[in-house]
């Protein structure tokens, strides 16, 4: 058999309002999650008020981590990487997120399997926070702008 008769087809993709349904899904877990992470912070700095650290030129606790300049930067990228964790953690697991299960989809790589961690970091910064998924209306196979990059696929799930 000669190399050019041999095809591979791209299954064709998750459209685009399933997948903006697990996304609301999943933003309001991932909302939960955060708040979570948060507070531990908040309440572990409130402690840590208590036992004689400063925070001397803060109205508070939320205006120290709001405006400090060494403790802010690091507290944003804390609560980006609890986010980057969250979906990382479902995905390379299982190859769903608690929005995606309830919306029948499966994010799988184009490699077989579910997708590894790198994957997941790929597919998180080129999605443009969920931007990512209008191409899906354009794309003849709806595959998404971090689909693409990432070199997985969110497909939909078949009982």
């Amino acid at each position: 058999m000669s190399q050019s008769s041999v095809s591979f087809s791209v299954p064709k993709g998750a459209g685009f309002f399933r997948r903006m349904g697990a996304w609301l899904y999943d933003l309001l877990v991932l909302a939960a999650v955060e708040m979570l992470a948060i507070g531990i912070v908040v309440g572990g700095i409130a402690l840590a008020v208590q036992f004689g650290f400063s925070i001397e030129g803060y109205v508070d606790v939320s205006d120290y981590l709001a405006r400090d300049p060494f403790v802010s930067p690091l507290f944003t990228v804390y609560v980006f990487a609890v986010a980057a964790l969250f979906y990382a953690f479902f995905w390379t697991r299982a190859g769903q997120t608690v929005g995606m299960k309830a919306w029948k989809l499966r994010v799988v790589s184009e490699f077989g399997g579910n997708i590894t961690f790198t994957q997941s970091l790929i597919r998180m910064a080129t999605s443009c926070l969920g931007i990512g998924n209008l191409l899906t209306l354009f794309d003849r196979n709806n595959r998404a702008f971090q689909d693409h990059f990432s070199h997985s696929q969110v497909i939909k799930i078949e009982k």
